[in-house]
């Protein structure tokens, strides 16, 4: 009785917004739960979390300083309220508290989120722009309109000179030649598939494969050609999340919308496997070793541990409510 009375009390612990139970590992699995308006960080060995703290009121995606220190947290707030929000939520991942947010002043809406340059590139859907944040001056220093409607997530080439989003009510995705001045910098705008949202670049740079969840299709673009070279219809009731393996060889898509995950092969461009994870799919993360990926399961309160080798489910994460974003955290 004893031993379930300390179970209990460290579950409560652990649960409460802002407990700490134990230092963050010097590798971490970050995981937003967006009903519980919280960051849960986990130790990605042991597969237990060790800490909750407060990620602003609406959280959707997490990105991670370069030198893994603190989390940067996107407070989209696009439906449901009076107005969108218009903050981006910061975490000392080493104290494991909450520091005062990033406003974003007119830029509404923030979703997705990427780290280059030291400065944080933020999608600001409600006002159809992508921008940049430099942590060092406090202040926004690169806003460019895309034009777009619903722009949503956002990745950068690996050399930095390119920024791709998705553009879910215009069907689109923007390739944006970047300039250090925005007015320089180019945006073409190319036509995909219907609710065009998770999207993911290939190792190779080469290519840009696009999750249309109306569509029930995924969109392979031509980077360089800036156009859809082929287009494949996937078994998933809505995808929404995709991405590569680290070696390049395999896609994942999750299905908020069903139980599965699909994986295709890059290459045949066929899908191989699916893999049963459970309901609500969402965030994919693939870890740097090339050894796990973890879902994240909206509907199930957990993150799925995938082993990569054998390409089945090695493990389970109890988080808390409506887990989605996910991030990798290295400290330096």
């Amino acid at each position: 009785m004893a031993t379930r009375s300390c179970l209990c009390l460290f579950v409560c612990l652990l649960t409460a917004v802002g407990a700490r139970a134990a230092d963050t590992p010097s590798a971490a699995l970050l995981v937003l739960d967006k009903s519980d308006n919280s960051l849960v960080i986990v130790d990605a060995a042991r597969l237990q979390p060790v800490a909750r703290v407060p990620a602003g009121e609406d959280p959707h995606e997490v990105v991670v300083s370069d030198d893994g220190r603190l989390a940067y947290i996107s407070n989209y707030g696009a439906y449901g309220r009076p107005s969108p929000l218009h903050t981006i939520s910061v975490v000392d991942l080493v104290t494991q508290k909450a520091l005062p947010p990033i406003d974003l002043g007119a830029l509404t809406a923030p979703h997705g989120l990427a780290v280059a340059w030291g400065r944080i590139y933020f999608t600001a859907e409600g006002s159809k722009s992508v921008g940049s944040y430099d942590p060092a001056s406090r202040r926004i220093d690169w806003v460019l309109r895309t034009g777009q409607d619903g722009t949503h997530m956002i990745e950068l080439s690996a050399d930095r000179s390119r920024i791709f989003t998705t553009n879910v009510g215009s069907a689109s995705v923007s390739i944006i030649e970047r300039a250090p001045v925005a007015a320089d910098s180019h945006v073409s705008n190319v036509g995909v598939g219907r609710g065009a949202e998770g999207f993911d670049i290939s190792p190779d740079g080469r290519e840009l494969w696009v999750a249309n969840a109306q569509d029930q299709t995924v969109s392979i673009v031509d980077v360089a050609a800036k156009k859809v070279a082929s287009t494949i219809a996937v078994a998933a009731v809505r995808t929404n999340r995709l991405k590569f393996t680290r070696d390049g060889k395999l896609v994942f898509l999750s299905d908020p919308a069903g139980t599965d995950v699909v994986i295709v092969d890059a290459a045949t461009r066929k899908e191989v496997k699916k893999i049963a994870v459970g309901r609500g799919g969402g965030g994919i993360l693939m870890t740097p070793d090339g050894l796990r990926a973890f879902v994240a399961l909206g509907a199930e309160n957990a993150v799925a541990v995938i082993d990569l080798r054998t390409l089945a489910v090695s493990g389970r994460i109890a988080t808390g409510r409506n887990p989605d974003g996910l991030a990798w955290a290295v400290r330096k």
